[in-house]
């Protein structure tokens, strides 16, 4: 559910008592609400591991939280453009990204995870991609991931916006690569025949990205120092604990 805190600034002119109000601060995030567990979309309520995140961070910092839903692949975009603060969407820091954008401290420590149609044998992870149509969603790093192995030129890598999952379970693709936690989760929610193939293949740590001037580096330290501070009381935990039985915002997550 989308919280709205609503702060009061009480002034008075001279013996008048007139009140000015003043609406609080406000933090556009923006999420594709299709990455089941983390922001999905059920009965019409913007749910998920990174809505409670962010739910809390709004707490914590004394933070208006409003969500805005698009594709993915229009994320970084709308990001540049203002159009919103802040992407929770599972955003891996990179090279490139940490050009363009200042990141919180990571709140998610993952791993990259091929996935197959379940009863294919002949994909035992990442090593086994060669010669193989793999699957990634568009606009994420598991693309780059895939293009940095020394043996990319012999993956037929293909970017969705959707349906990725189908299209593997239906043999039009060999595979798919997703995060490891959100791969767990769509095979043990999705009726679709899936397996996972092999271990993580690359430590990821995912980050809330802000644009790099004043006002975005300043509005990052707020979110950080409230991030540090659900971490201490064990908040991000709990939330974690909730969604995934497992602790992910910590390092070792990644190695269960």
């Amino acid at each position: 559910m989308l919280r709205t805190v609503i702060a009061a600034a009480i002034a008075t002119a001279g013996l008048s008592g007139e009140v000015v109000a003043q609406e609080a601060d406000t933090l556009q995030v923006g999420m594709s609400g299709g990455y089941f567990p983390f922001t999905f979309v059920q009965q019409d309520e913007l749910q998920g591991f990174e809505v409670d995140v962010m739910n809390a961070v709004g707490e914590q910092a004394g933070l208006d939280i409003s969500f805005e839903t698009m594709s993915f692949s229009g994320l970084i975009g709308a990001l540049q453009a203002g159009r919103i603060d802040t992407i929770a969407n599972q955003i891996t820091i990179t090279p490139e990204r940490e050009a363009a954008f200042v990141f919180t401290e990571p709140y998610v420590i993952d791993g990259a995870q091929v996935v197959t149609r379940d009863g294919n044998d002949e994909i035992g992870g990442v090593e086994d991609l060669k010669g193989r149509t793999v699957a990634v969603n568009l606009g994420s790093n598991f693309e780059q991931l895939l293009r940095d192995l020394p043996y990319s030129e012999e993956i037929d890598i293909r970017t969705y916006e959707s349906n990725i999952e189908q299209d593997t379970a239906l043999g039009r693709v060999d595979a798919f690569v997703m995060d490891r936690v959100s791969s767990a989760q769509v095979i043990q929610e999705s009726p679709l025949p899936l397996q996972l193939a092999g271990e993580p293949f690359s430590e990821i740590r995912n980050a809330l990205p802000f644009r790099d001037d004043e006002d975005g580096r300043a509005m990052r330290d707020r979110v950080d120092e409230a991030l540090a501070a659900l971490r201490e009381d064990g908040t991000l935990s709990e939330i974690s604990q909730k969604w995934f039985d497992s602790d992910i915002t910590t390092s070792a997550a990644s190695s269960d």
